[in-house]
């Protein structure tokens, strides 16, 4: 992990607190850089983030959405 963070020029601290969930929202430009580091596209990365939860079901349309807000 201190290899990753300091090839990313991020420090390990926070490298750490974004492993953990401890930076809710990470800056974009240490998100690409460690993204760099480990050879991940950040469309692979931006896959991964928006997989819908287990169990959730998708919402097909606006429509449905506020259908189910509503009821």
């Amino acid at each position: 992990m201190l290899d990753i963070a300091l090839d990313a020029r991020v420090s390990p601290e926070t490298l750490r607190k974004i492993e953990t969930g401890r930076v809710a929202t990470p800056a974009f430009p240490t998100i690409a850089a460690i993204a760099e580091v480990l050879g991940l596209s950040l469309d692979a990365v931006w896959a991964e983030v928006n997989q819908p939860e287990r169990g959730a079901e998708p919402i097909s349309s606006d429509h449905d959405a506020r259908e189910r807000l509503a009821s």
